[in-house]
């Protein structure tokens, strides 16, 4: 089922989130289903729990969107262990459409989750994956990607969303 997203405004994009207690259960394996359905339908290569409306330390990845089934990444309670690198590139956000902007990253990260069942595991992502990891997790702790701009290309931003808002283009 495609989850509706939430956008640049909803005070849940802002807020830090709590973290996942039960695993293993139907709900949470529908949900990641779900969240996954709502990346592709929208073309994303990442979705936090926040974006959908749900405070929890939650996210799904997919690089190859969608092309690669071993490409998809369920993070739950993920912490970054260790970044290498700096990478510089075009970000956007499901929750802020039409704004893409570019954004310092490190280029390599070193993550630490748990799976649907509640088993750790550790992951590594370069580039776009290492991008997304970083993106993501942001949008976990109440970051959107706006935070790493310049103060006065994130202003110019919100300037036009609040118009786009008073034209009710943005919901």
């Amino acid at each position: 089922m495609t989850l509706r997203i939430r956008k640049y405004g909803d005070p849940v994009l802002e807020t830090n989130c709590t973290p996942v207690a039960q695993f293993g259960t139907d709900e949470l394996k529908q949900l990641v289903e779900d969240m996954f359905e709502t990346m592709y339908a929208h073309k994303g290569v990442g979705l936090a729990a926040p974006q959908v409306g749900l405070s929890q330390r939650l996210t799904v990845i997919d690089t190859s969107a969608g092309e690669d089934p071993a490409a998809r990444l369920v993070l739950i309670n993920p912490e970054i262990l260790e970044k290498q690198g700096k990478q510089v590139g075009e970000e956007g956000c499901l929750s802020i459409p039409g704004f893409r902007e570019d954004v310092a990253r490190a280029m390599q990260v070193r993550v630490r989750a748990q799976d649907v069942n509640g088993e750790f595991f550790e992951a590594d992502g370069e580039e776009l994956l290492a991008r997304a990891i970083q993106h993501e997790l942001d949008h976990l702790n109440g970051i959107l990607f706006l935070s790493h701009l310049s103060p006065l290309k994130r202003d110019l931003i919100r300037r036009k969303i609040r118009k786009l808002q008073k034209a009710g283009e943005w919901e």
